[in-house]
Parts: structure tokens; sequence; C-alpha cells
């Protein structure tokens, strides 16, 4: 255990240490853009011109793209005011190359793939006759994500993620297959060396086993060579998108799903990263609150397609899948309850906020509540509306936030939000005995969603994520309860910040505000 932990510390300082490098070198390149501009602005006045007319260019460009105000007016604004400063940014960063690429081979994936996701139409009707307002949302998700509805399928609700890893650690014990995993963090410490173990053991039994994590979230927490070292011992791993110098990069897009598939029959989702603090094995802010579910059934189909989009997508010189049927078979299954699952996914690639777009309809359909958790809390103003509006409805809207915030800037962003929902009837909550991680809604006691989407630009404009949407079962009161149960641990701050605000707050929120879509 000893030498684990050195391991684990040289392989956070190397990482850390990467991390820092390039964000220097990005910034280095982008002083040196500013000063090539500068100067020849200076040196000729033709060039100046040539700088006005190509930001009056981009600034129409940017009004002209079918996307919400909220993640237009920063940068026309940032362009209006510091041209040369806009401009350079937004050549490497909005402007970012390197998307297409990656969209086209998320397109060829997705066109093989998806439609071996076929939809159940006796399942629809059956929704339609017992909640005819949700089944809109059910047919939207299939015709634009590609995720069908399932009723032969058991939800579990973990309301810690203790438990929930507790579970997932018994079943990947059970494989006999295959075992996918996929997460935006790994940390390289005592709870992932229990799933290791667990795993290491599974591939000697022949299973086989991938890996597959995000680049960015993990490299505080796992050095280059972790991924020779899992292939060492006969586990498959792949990384998203790995942090390297260079103009125009594809960094704004992160890979920020949490899933587990056991054998195509068992799956599990929810908020919680494979690394301690999730798990309260360390308490770097307060009591950490997460949560996640277990699928078994015919819907944890749908979770392994999701995983096969990355990891057959993710890199063009990548040994893929040449068949994904062999990980898509129907095991039948029995279900326990006759309730309905939808898991999902979303993706940056494409012009459709899928996660926004539930979050919103959700709000939209509800008739007596609406209750929503999140760490971070970034909306556009078509959320804001959604929220308000229900709420005007007389609908119960609360929020719950974080009592102890990870990013102080992002938390401080996240209170400029309140008050424009708080003037509406939203009601805000902050949980104080620590972080508040979890990704979920509630509403009506009939439909719950648990997943990766926060309430932020991050999760609904520029990351990969997913969740699951479930409808008349018992994970859905036990997503209540719990809900009931966090509430009590918070403090209601609505009347503070409807009406308690000084000058100087306000402008700063509002400054905040305006530029929330480029953190």
């Amino acid at each position: 255990m000893d030498k684990v932990r050195v391991e684990n510390k040289t392989a956070v300082q190397n990482g850390v240490g990467r991390l820092i490098f390039v964000a220097l070198a990005v910034l280095l390149e982008v002083a040196t853009l500013l000063v090539i501009a500068v100067k020849f602005s200076e040196a000729a006045q033709w060039c100046t011109i040539v700088l006005r007319l190509l930001t009056v260019l981009l600034v129409l460009a940017i009004y002209s793209q079918q996307k919400t105000s909220a993640m237009k007016m920063p940068w026309i604004v940032l362009m209006l005011v510091l041209p040369v400063l806009g401009v350079t940014l937004y050549l490497m960063i909005g402007l970012n190359g390197g998307t297409w690429k990656m969209r086209r081979r998320y397109e060829a994936v997705d066109a093989v793939l998806l439609p071996l996701l076929r939809q159940d139409e006796t399942a629809v009707k059956a929704l339609e006759d017992e909640e005819p307002e949700l089944t809109g949302l059910v047919r939207y998700l299939k015709n634009y994500s590609g995720y069908p509805l399932y009723r032969d399928t058991d939800v579990t609700y973990y309301a810690e993620a203790s438990d929930a890893i507790r579970a997932q650690k018994a079943d990947l014990a059970r494989a006999e297959k295959f075992i996918f995993l996929e997460y935006h963090a790994i940390e390289d410490a005592e709870a992932w060396q229990e799933i290791r173990a667990v795993l290491e053991e599974r591939v000697r039994a022949g299973v086989e086993v991938r890996v597959f994590y995000d680049d960015v979230g993990s490299i505080g927490f796992i050095n280059t060579d972790f991924v020779k070292r899992m292939e060492a011992v006969g586990i498959k791993c792949r990384v998203f998108n790995p942090v390297k110098i260079g103009l125009n990069l594809f960094l704004n897009n992160r890979d920020h799903r949490k899933i587990t598939v056991i054998d195509g029959k068992v799956g599990f989702t929810g908020g919680y990263n494979l690394a301690n603090e999730y798990f309260n094995l360390t308490h770097p802010y307060g009591y950490w609150k997460d949560t996640g579910i277990r699928l078994e059934g015919r819907a944890v189909r749908s979770l392994t397609a999701t995983f096969l989009e990355m990891w057959n997508a993710v890199h063009a010189d990548d040994e893929d899948d040449l068949h994904y049927g062999a990980y898509l078979k129907k095991h039948p299954y029995t279900a326990r309850e006759k309730g309905y699952v939808l898991p999902y996914a979303d993706s940056p690639l494409d012009k459709e906020q899928v996660g926004e777009n539930v979050y919103i309809s959700l709000a939209e359909s509800a008739q007596r509540y609406i209750w929503y958790v999140t760490p971070y809390l970034i909306l556009t103003d078509e959320m804001i509306h959604a929220l308000g509006l229900a709420a005007k409805r007389g609908v119960d809207v609360r929020v719950i936030t974080p009592g102890i915030p990870d990013k102080k800037l992002v938390y401080s962003v996240t209170r400029s939000y309140y008050n424009p929902l708080t003037r509406c009837g939203v009601r805000i909550y902050e949980y104080t005995p620590g972080f508040c991680h979890c990704k979920m809604c509630v509403t009506d006691g009939r439909a719950a969603v648990c997943g990766t989407i926060n309430l932020d630009y991050r999760s609904l404009y520029h990351h990969f994520e997913n969740a699951c949407l479930y409808i008349n079962c018992r994970a859905v009161a036990d997503t209540k309860y719990d809900f009931d149960r966090m509430l009590e641990a918070c403090r209601e701050v609505t009347e503070q910040y409807t009406t308690g605000r000084s000058q100087g707050l306000r402008f700063g929120q509002l400054v905040l505000r305006l530029f929330a879509p480029l953190l």
C-alpha cells in the first residue's frame, strides 16, 4: 500500500505538471499572436482596417449561428470591446477546426450503432395511456438522440455513492463476458485499487475488460503510464482527447460520462467518478454527496451503445469493433416492476442540446413540483425562463446547490443566477454538510432523471454526457425521499438573494453571468 501511495503521489505531480505545462504553452501562443496582431496594427493602418473588418464579419457570423443568445453574446461583446484579444481567442477556441474531424467519426459510428436500438412502440403506447404529458419527451429523445424507451428493466436508486460502488463491485465480480467502464475521472488510489483487483481477477477468468477515461478529468489523479499498466494486466484502455500542445485545440469538449456495463445485462450510471473523494474516503470539501442508479434488463443496451460510441470514435487510428451486435444481444429478463426506463446521451458535436431540453421539458410538464440538484448552476435564458414560468404557474420549483464549493469562481457564478430565479418564485437551497455533486431532478412523483448532466454550460453545451429518465417505478419514490432528506440538511437562501444584494454585488454578478459561457 505504501508503494501505491508513492506511485499515486508521483502520478499526481506528473499529471498536474503536464497540465500546467500545456496551459503555459497555450498562454504563450496566445500572447505571441496578440503581440503580432498589435504590432501589425500599430505599424500599418491597413492592418487595423483588416482587423476591424474581420471583427465585424466574425460578429455577424456568430450572430447568425443557430445557438442560444447566451452562448453568442460573450464572444460578440469581447470582440467589440477588445478586438485583438477577442478575435485571437475566438480563432483559437471558439472556432475549433479540430471539431469537424471528430464529428465525422462520431457520425459514422452512430449511423451503424444507433439504428440497432429499435423502439418498442407498445412501450410508448402504454406510456401514452399512463402519462401522456411525458410521451412527447420520449419521442423527442428517440428522434433526436437515438435512444428508445424500455419497459422490461428494473432501476435501483442509491442515495450514496459508497452504496452504489459496493453494488457495482459485487456485479463486476460476477461478470462472465465483458465489462465496460467509462468515467470522466479515475484516481489511482484506494477506491480504484479495489475495482482494479476485481477487474484483474475477471480478466484471468477470460472476461473482456475495457476502461475509458477523460484525460483532463483524470490528469490530476493518474500518470500517463496508466494505460500501459492497465494493458499489462490484460485490461484494454483508451484515453479521450489527450492534452497536448498546439493551436486550435479540441480541448473544450470533454467526456463527462460515467458508465459501467456488465455483460450487457447490468449497468450503472450517476454523478460519481472512480476517485476517493466521491466515496468520502477523503473530505476535501466537507461531506461529499453523490448518487447513482443500477439498471438490470434490456435498457442496459443503451448504456452499452453509449460506451461503444465513445470507444470506437475517439481516435481514427484505433482498431475498432467490426460488429456491435456481439455486445448488444437481447437477453431475456422479467422485470419486477412495470415502470419505464430511458437511458440517453448528449453530444456537443451536434446542434441538439438534449440534456437541457430534457430538463426544460420536465419543467414545462410539471403540475405540482419539480426539484433539481446540481453542483453548478450556470443557466441559459431559456432554462431560466422555463423554471421561472413553471414557478409562476404555481409549480413548486426548487434547486439545491452545494454549501461548500469545490471551485470558488464557479460558485460565485452559480450564486449570480439565484436572483433571476428567486424573483420568479423558484426556491434555492444550499447543502450545508459539504459539496453536493449529484445531478438529478424529480417531478410530481412520476418521473426522475439521474446522470452526469449539471445545470451549467459545460454539461449542457460542451461535454459528452449521459443520464437516465425513469418513470412510474419505485426508484422515483426513492429519489424523491432522498431529495426530502437533502432539503433537511440545506439552508434556504431564497429571500436573501431575492432582495438582499448590494449594488456592487449585483454589478459583479452581471459581469460574471455575461462571461459564464466561456468558463
